[in-house]
């Protein structure tokens, strides 16, 4: 990882960031401290450190990798490996692991804790597709917890940094057996228990159910974080406002408004103006961190598009814009295009509906 300076944020945008960010308020849940209760949930193929270190600049108290197969990294296979780079600047997070064996995620955390060095490890139980279920892991964990025991205390005892988990309500409607996951959990050592408020056979349809987390929440012997269909600023504080979980992750909404952690603390009534040049400036920063990770310019193009794709959802000729961007092949006329995009925009207010179906073929 090539670590350079990168180029600040302008005066303005860094007064709207700061007079945000100072209303958070640190939490601890288990041994785990971070700096707010708004958390980036981990997703595949987006969750790298170049994503995680602007969220974490733009609000949010911690994240979590993407999830990283043990085999992967059992195996020693390079673009894996990859994956498990912390940027020095990032403070709260998380490597998220996947895998069916408990002792190939054993051996495979003592290899994360030699190659970086994360707040905690965590243990992906909430995957539902088809290539990671079908080999045994991911939420497929949560079909037989007699074998859970085991799987936790295999892994707490090859790491010297906490263990937490996420979940999904159960498998199906007919299995919603969070509470004897979490109950296994804790007698493990396990720190805290995030879950995704839909059961594994609805993938990312339908609604997260916020009433049956409330209620797992309430009665947990654990610290819970809630997650699901938080995509909006004004969502996140109605549930920080009245909630049983001790915190939330945000996962799809920050993509599509990378303001939303910040916007999050707003008061009633109160509104900070993020402008299209704040767009600008965030996704010049992404581009510079994504530099980092990787010099490959072709990765570089994938990446930083879809991001821009997400960040101009909502604004005026978007559509537009992803048309003629989705046709350029070149990465300094994508960043060019995207600069003009923004810059000629009157206002960064989008029309972004929060109850639209967004991803819903899974991102881990």
């Amino acid at each position: 990882m090539n670590i350079t300076q990168v180029t600040p944020f302008s005066k303005d945008l860094q007064e709207k960031i700061d007079l945000l960010i100072k209303r958070r308020t640190a939490i601890k849940l288990g041994n785990v401290s971070f700096d707010s209760p708004l958390l980036l949930a981990p997703m595949s193929n987006i969750c790298a450190f170049p994503f995680r270190l602007l969220m974490e600049e733009l609000g949010a108290g911690g994240t979590v990798s993407e999830l990283i197969s043990c085999h992967g990294i059992n195996y020693k296979n390079e673009k894996t490996l990859r994956m498990l780079s912390i940027h020095p600047s990032e403070k709260n997070i998380g490597i998220q692991l996947f895998g069916e064996s408990a002792e190939s995620m054993a051996v495979s955390a003592k290899v994360v804790l030699d190659h970086c060095q994360p707040k905690f490890i965590d243990i992906n139980m909430g995957c539902p597709v088809r290539k990671v279920v079908t080999k045994g892991s991911g939420s497929a964990l949560l079909k037989d917890t007699s074998k859970l025991g085991h799987f936790f205390k295999t892994i707490k005892d090859a790491i010297d940094v906490p263990l937490t988990i996420k979940i999904r309500t159960g498998w199906d409607d007919d299995s919603l057996n969070s509470p004897e996951v979490i109950r296994i959990a804790r007698e493990e050592g396990v720190e805290f228990v995030a879950i995704h408020g839909r059961t594994r056979t609805q993938q990312y349809k339908g609604l997260a159910n916020w009433d049956l987390l409330e209620q797992v929440s309430k009665e947990s012997v654990l610290p819970i974080i809630g997650n699901g269909d938080l995509h909006s600023p004004t969502l996140v504080r109605k549930r920080m406002a009245n909630s049983n979980c001790k915190a939330f992750m945000l996962g799809r909404g920050p993509l599509r408004n990378p303001f939303i952690f910040l916007e999050s603390y707003l008061e009633d009534g109160e509104e900070v103006n993020f402008t299209p040049g704040d767009y600008w400036e965030i996704t010049s920063r992404l581009f510079e961190y994504n530099q980092m990770y990787t010099d490959r310019e072709r990765t570089l193009l994938v990446m930083m598009r879809k991001h821009i794709m997400w960040f101009a959802a909502g604004l005026n000729n978007a559509g537009q814009f992803r048309n003629t961007l989705f046709k350029c092949p070149e990465l300094d006329d994508t960043m060019n295009l995207t600069k003009d995009f923004f810059l000629s925009l009157t206002t960064a207010k989008k029309q972004l509906n929060p109850d639209e179906a967004f991803m819903t073929s899974g991102h881990g």
